[in-house]
């Protein structure tokens, strides 16, 4: 798959306005996450910002593709 497919999907999963953004807008907003990684008892959490105005389209993203929402406390 090309890389412009796979942004296109992840659009798509993310739902909302992300649906017909451009593939700029997808890597700002959603491949680039301003997160912090921690991996305690060898299971990986994913730190989001508290006020990171994408934080709803990537968790939608994440339980669309993983099958499940990270816990609502990772989130800093």
């Amino acid at each position: 798959m090309t890389p412009l497919n796979l942004l296109r999907a992840t659009a798509i999963l993310a739902g909302g306005p992300h649906g017909k953004a451009r593939a700029a807008t997808l890597r700002r907003k959603l491949v680039n996450v301003p997160a912090r990684l921690a991996c305690p008892q060898r299971r990986p959490i994913l730190h989001l910002p508290r006020h990171w105005p994408w934080s709803e389209a990537w968790l939608m993203l994440s339980d669309t593709t993983i099958g499940y929402a990270p816990p609502r406390s990772a989130t800093v």
